[in-house]
C-alpha cells in the first residue's frame, strides 16, 4: 500500500470497521466527516481491504495489507494506551467504572493496585452490544478477564448513565464517589483529591499531619 495512504485516519477506519459496514457509520464512529471518510475508504477499496457492496463495504479480513496494518498498531502502541484509546471507535455503549472512573475523575492522579503484570481495565458494556464488543476484542487480540497482563474487566448491564470526559465515557462523578466511599480504605486519598478538584464537601481528612 502506498505509504502516503497510511495515516491516523486510515488506522482509525480499519480499527473501527465491522465485517459489513457503511461509510456513514464508520464516519460517525471515528468522528471524521463523511467526505474524508469516503476518500480513505475508496483508497482501501483500491487496496482490496474493502469490497464495495450496495450502500456499504465488506471488510476483507484475509487481506495481507489489512493484517499488516493491524499488526503494526498492536506492536507500536503501548498496550495500556491501545486498550483505552480504541474503545470509542467501537461505536457501542460503554463507560469506564470503578478504579478507572476514579483515575479519570482525578485526572490520572490516583491509581491503585494495578501494574503492568496485572492491569484490569474496568468498564461497563450495554448487554445488547456485548457481542459486538467481543467481536472487536477478537479482531484486535484484546484480552478479557485474564489472570495477568492488561485486560478488560467488563460489567454487562442493561443500561447505565455516563458522562463524556475528554472524549471518553465515564461513570458519573456522584456514582464514582459512592464507589470510593464504599471502599474507603483504598480510596480515601482519592476522595480528598475529588474534594479539592470539584469543591465537594466529603469530610475527608486523609493527609498525614506534618511534624517538625
Amino acid at each position: 500500500m502506498n505509504i502516503d495512504a497510511i495515516n491516523p485516519y486510515v488506522i482509525r477506519i480499519l480499527i473501527s470497521a465491522r465485517e459489513k459496514d457503511s461509510i456513514s457509520s464508520i464516519s460517525k464512529r471515528i468522528g471524521l466527516s463523511y467526505g474524508w471518510t469516503h476518500k480513505w475508504v475508496t483508497e482501501l477499496i483500491k487496496e482490496g481491504i474493502f469490497k464495495e457492496r450496495w450502500k456499504g463495504v465488506v471488510l476483507q479480513k484475509d487481506n495481507k495489507t489489512y493484517k499488516e496494518i493491524l499488526k503494526f498498531v498492536e506492536n507500536n502502541i503501548s498496550k495500556a494506551s491501545l486498550y483505552y484509546s480504541i474503545l470509542p471507535l467501537f461505536g457501542i455503549g460503554y463507560c469506564f467504572t470503578k478504579t478507572d472512573a476514579v483515575y479519570f475523575w482525578t485526572d490520572g492522579r490516583y491509581n491503585i493496585a494495578r501494574y503492568r503484570e496485572f492491569y484490569p481495565i474496568f468498564i461497563k458494556i450495554k448487554k445488547d452490544e456485548y457481542p459486538i464488543f467481543l467481536w472487536y476484542c477478537r479482531k484486535l487480540n484484546l484480552k478479557i478477564d485474564a489472570k495477568k497482563g492488561i485486560f478488560y474487566a467488563p460489567e454487562i448491564a442493561e443500561n447505565f448513565k455516563s458522562v463524556n470526559k475528554e472524549g471518553y465515557e465515564i461513570e458519573p462523578l456522584n456514582e464514582t464517589i459512592a464507589f470510593m466511599e464504599k471502599n474507603i480504605y483504598n480510596f480515601e486519598p482519592a476522595l480528598e483529591i475529588i474534594e479539592e478538584m470539584y469543591g465537594k464537601k466529603l469530610g475527608v481528612n486523609y493527609r498525614e499531619v506534618k511534624t517538625l
